[in-house]
This record gives C-alpha cells, structure tokens and sequence, in this order.
C-alpha cells in the first residue's frame, strides 16, 4: 500500500485529534530525511515523524526509538531557531493531495508572534519538508535544497518565494458531491479501464485503493450507497495491516480485495510504526553501512575464491603417490632406461607387474629423472599439511565473516559502530587517527531487551560485542542460555535460572528470529545454565563452546517478538 491521499486523509484527522493546541518541546533529525517534533498534547508526549524519504514518506506519531547524529543537521538547527516551543494550531490536508501542512504559532527573538507553517510533501523521491513564513510566504529553510537545474517549475531555496506543486486532477472525494459524477461511463470501461477512470476522477487515490473501490462496486446496485460508504470509512479508520504470501499493505480499513492475515491497530501512527518498523531500518542500515556491508561481501568473495584454489591444491596432493610409485620403479629398472628418452614402460610391481608408461625428460640422467619423481613427491606430501591449515583458517574467517554479515541482516543503524569497532580490533579494517592524543575507549552498546509473558526479562545481543559481553560478564552462571544451533545468531538470556516453559519457548523464538535462520520453519535452539557456557583462549568475540545442552524447535513468529519488546502490564 502506498501513502496516498486517502491515506493522507485520514492520518490528518488521527492527528488533528491527537495533537491539536500541543506545544513542541524537542526538534530532531536523526536521519538526513526525516524530523521528529516532540510534542506536548493533553497532557502526553508525541513524538511525531515527518519523513521526506524517497520510499517511506509519511507523517505519523512514531514509537521507534531514533539515534541522534552528533551534530545536528542545518535544518534540525533551523527548526529550533524557529518552532522550538511552538503552538501546534492546525494539521491540514491541500485538498486531498499528498501534502500537509502544520501551522505554527511562536515568538520570535522581539518578543513578537508570528505565523509559520512546516508544509509536508510526500512525493516520492520529489517529497519535502519546507518551512515558511505565513506572512511573507518566504521559504526559510527544507530538508531538500532544489535548484533551477533540478525543477524548472519551482525554485525550492531559502529565501525564494514557496510555490505550490502542481495541482492534481480529479475531485476531492471528501468535499464533493458523488452523485454528480457520470457512473454510467465507468461501468461501460472494463476491469482495467474502471480502475483507471477511479484514479481520474478522484485526486489522492492509488491503484490499491481503485481496486478496492471496484471490488465493492461490483454486483451492487445502488452504486453511490457503496461509494459514499467507502469515502466514509476514512473518516472511522479501522487500521488495518494485511500479511500476504510475497507482500504486506496497511489500509485505513480492512479492504475486500487483498488476502493475507489481517492484524488489527488501535491507531494508524502504530499500524505504520509496525509496517515501517524494519523496512525503513533496513534501508537505514544499508544506507550507513554500505562501505561495511561492501566490504564484507568482497572479504567472503576473497575467502571463498581461496577455498576453492586450496581445494584445487588439495586434490593435487592425492596423486603424490602416483609420483613416488613412479620413482621406485624408475630406480628399481634403472638399468633398463638410457639417457635421451623421453618415456619409458616398465612393469608396476604394485599392480601384478601391470605396463605402466613414465614420462622422462632427454636433458638428464635416468637417475636423476627418478630423482625428480620423488621430489615432486615429497613437495605434494609437505603441502598437504600446509594446505590443511590454511583451509581450516580460511574456513574459520569464511564463518566469521558469514556471522558479521548475519550480524549486519538484523542490525539496528546504532548496532553498525559495533560491528565497525570489532572489525578494526581484529585487523581487517584500519583505525582512522584522530587529533587526540590518546584513543578513546569505545564503548559497547547495550543489548536489547524483551519482555516474557510473565514479565521476565530476556536480553538479545544483535553482535558479537554484545553476545560477549552479555553471555561472560553480565548474565549470571544461573541464567538460561539460547542460540540456534549450528547456525549465526544471537545470544539469548533469560534473567531467571528457573524460568517458566513458555517464557523458554519465548526467548527460543527470539533466539530463531535474531539470527540467520529467520526465514525458516522449526528452527533448533539450544539452551544451557550460562555456567556451563566456555570461551576457548584466543577465538573471536562472540565464538562459545558447551556441552549437556538441551534442544527446542521453533518457528519465528515476528507478530510474538513485537509482542515481547513491550513489558507486560501485571493486574
């Protein structure tokens, strides 16, 4: 489902609901697209998301916990100049387009009050967030700077005049009269046609939400009953997230015409927070990791090439034995080779005296020839343990850099320094230097935390720091232990030493969820005292051994680890 007008529509009125009269008490941008204005309303805390991001523009109140950059952004600072203990007054919608605008009343640094308005425009990659001057309609900063090269029709600076987009064609569906549309033309059109003629008609509405307004025209009658009740509904949302086989849409209500397990929201800031949750952190994540996330991929190229070279190698080394049968021979029947040949055949005395044929070189002795078969003998029989050693170490880093890559599939954009900071311990990236004299030490980022049915806590390490950390110096050697077996994930810790079966079953499943097995069906995980949890002398962080472990078998169920992240409200 994409973010279209009607969606639009009935966001602004959650909003307006929610958020009407509320003051801005903290301004943020976390991400280059994206500002979250917290805001003060009957007596809550909003922290609303206006995102201008290419794929994922919306406004809604999230939930999400964002890291802040270190620096703010330009822009953050401009709002704060700006709207920093501003009085929300109206969220409206233009017409209904995909553009919303939010006005402001402050003072600014005189003392006097002014008039501003943050103007929302979810375009797709033209989408924005413009602040302006009510009064002089002067653009005063957005979060994407647009020049004449760019856009010929608008001038998107500071300090240029703000114009308005283009207006879109068709009817607003909430203002206009329906009956006075020509609905004997739409259903002379077939299928495909009705479809289209719905999108022309009525401004703000995309192909998903056409299809589910023919799906609720078809065999009725009284066409305008179903029109009318359809434009209705965005005004009593029922939000509303549906689970296809290969795809997933959120919808102001249920809609007829997508199959899927339908889950229920009571507002569509959570509906949305629930259906962005890892779409847009993983866009994050590939965005702030793409240099690691490069990197890695050309590491297990590398290794994998190599493995491949030394498997080559390895075989090779089977047919040493060849040469040194070659050698006794030749020795044996020295006598019977002259100088300047160049093969020979002599009888295999380890094969019933079987003809077997010897390639010999016309520049040296038969003695020497023999010579030369037992060398190349002796080099294959000493590679061969060379190879094996190299084979287990390049395995081994294979591995390691299998888990970091699993590592970086379920990371949050914070959990990135972490991985970067390992990968520099251990050699394979370089430490910038800075001005400072002396280094600081890093400092690892916590594990995250769920929450059992029962209110235990079970802590989730996303990466080998934190699977250290929490497994050898937080989790005490009574608590439960879990990770998949055999496969990269993370460690699992229940803070209890005799938690409940389902709470087991509970952190079994994060256990299966966070790790690389997330896709698949009854997924092991074994479980095990933290006591009985070892670290061999000198392997990597986050590599454990153990033993006497038991082992339960789990479907990841994303709907349950959501359900886990919140602390349950005890009667």
């Amino acid at each position: 489902m994409t973010f279209d007008g009607l969606m639009t529509h009935a966001v602004v009125n959650e909003l307006n609901t929610t958020l009407a009269d509320g003051k801005i008490t903290k301004i943020q941008q976390p991400y280059a697209n994206e500002v979250i204005l917290t805001i003060r309303a009957n007596r809550k805390t909003y922290p609303l998301l206006l995102s201008a991001h290419p794929s994922y523009a919306r406004v809604q109140v999230t939930r999400v916990p964002y890291a802040n950059p270190a620096t703010p952004p330009n822009f953050a600072m401009t709002l704060r100049k700006y709207l920093d203990g501003a009085i929300l007054e109206q969220i409206e919608q233009v017409e209904s387009d995909r553009i919303l605008r939010l006005t402001f009343k402050s003072r600014n640094e005189l003392g006097d009050m002014q008039k501003l308005c943050l103007i929302i425009e979810l375009m797709g990659r033209h989408s924005n967030v413009i602040l302006i001057n009510l009064e002089t309609q002067k653009i005063l900063d957005l979060i994407r700077h647009v020049g004449v090269s760019q856009n010929r029709f608008r001038f998107l600076m500071p300090g240029a005049d703000y114009v308005n987009p283009p207006a879109p064609t068709g009817l607003n569906a909430f203002t206009t009269d329906l009956g006075t549309l020509d609905w004997l033309s739409y259903y002379n059109e077939d299928a495909d046609e009705q479809i289209h003629w719905l999108q022309q008609q009525f401004q703000g509405m995309s192909r998903e939400s056409a299809l589910e307004l023919q799906t609720r025209l078809m065999d009725h009658d009284n066409y305008l009953a179903v029109v009318t009740d359809f434009f209705k509904q965005f005004d009593q949302a029922q939000p509303t997230l549906t689970i296809g086989e290969k795809k997933s849409w959120f919808t102001a209500f249920p809609y007829q015409s997508l199959t899927g397990t339908q889950s229920h929201f009571e507002t569509l800031s959570k509906l949305l927070d629930q259906y962005y949750l890892h779409k847009a952190q993983r866009d994050r994540v590939q965005q702030q990791g793409g240099a690691l996330i490069h990197f890695i991929r050309n590491e297990i190229q590398k290794d994998e090439k190599k493995l491949k070279k030394l498997q080559k190698t390895l075989k090779a080394a089977d047919s040493a034995d060849d040469y040194r049968i070659k050698g006794e021979i030749l020795t044996t029947y020295l006598r019977q080779v002259e100088r300047g040949m160049t093969e020979v055949t002599l009888p295999n005395f380890y094969d019933n005296n079987e003809p077997i044929k010897i390639t010999l070189s016309n520049q040296i002795s038969p003695s020497k020839n023999a010579q030369k078969y037992f060398s190349k003998y002796q080099k294959l029989r000493n590679s061969i343990a060379y190879v094996n050693d190299q084979m287990a170490k390049t395995e081994a880093e294979l591995q390691y850099f299998y888990t970091i890559m699993a590592q970086i599939e379920i990371a949050e954009p914070k959990d990135l320094e972490d991985i970067k900071a390992e990968l520099q311990a251990e050699g394979y990236l370089k430490i910038k230097k800075t001005g400072a004299k002396k280094q600081k030490r890093y400092k690892i980022s916590e594990p995250e935390v769920f929450y059992a049915t029962d209110g235990t806590r079970i802590f989730v390490g996303k990466n080998n720091y934190q699977n250290d950390q929490l497994t050898l110096k937080k989790a005490h050697k009574t608590d439960i232990w879990l990770h998949v077996k055999n496969i990269p994930g993370s460690h699992v810790i229940i803070d209890s030493p005799t938690p409940s079966e389902q709470t087991i079953q509970e952190a079994g499943n994060l256990a299966a969820y966070f790790s690389k097995a997330r896709l698949s069906a009854a997924v092991p995980v074994d479980y095990i005292q933290v006591k009985k949890i070892k670290k061999p002398n000198g392997a990597r962080p986050g590599f454990v051994i153990y033993e006497g472990q038991q082992t339960l078998y789990t479907t990841p169920d994303e709907a349950l680890v959501q359900k886990l992240r919140n602390k349950p409200v005890q009667a």
